[in-house]
């Protein structure tokens, strides 16, 4: 039987990628290579791999429309925007998205590589 294992960014530079997902979501780095990746990072204090994040070398541009992306929630609207700007700080840009619905509960931000993620307003 299959389980989940763990999602795999493409990124063009590993320690800052590094460096963002974990102030992004206060991850800690696996201790030691799992499943072929050198670089993962898990949920603090963990060593399982649930929700954790692979980083991969990748020299590819990412997609403008991805089809599989990041969802992170915040618990409401104020909170939302406080870790949107959290995350520009951090390196993230926000992305001027084409497929904004009229009353979006979410934010489309990309990360230092350009991976696009959403911060998603849970209270929406």
């Amino acid at each position: 039987m299959l389980s989940y294992g763990l999602v795999v960014l493409g990124v063009n530079d590993i320690p800052r990628a590094e460096r963002f997902w974990r102030a992004a979501l206060g991850y800690d780095r696996h201790p030691g290579p799992f499943a072929g990746f050198s670089t993962v990072l898990v949920p603090p204090g963990g060593t399982g791999t649930s929700n954790a994040i692979a980083l991969q070398p990748s020299q590819t541009v990412p997609d403008p429309h991805p089809r599989m992306h990041l969802d992170l929630h915040a618990p409401t609207r104020p909170d939302q925007e406080a870790e949107a700007e959290r995350l520009v700080r951090l390196g993230a840009t926000r992305v001027d998205w084409d497929g904004y619905p009229d009353d979006p509960d979410f934010i489309v931000l990309a990360d230092p590589d350009g991976n696009l993620f959403c911060v998603v307003d849970l209270s929406h």
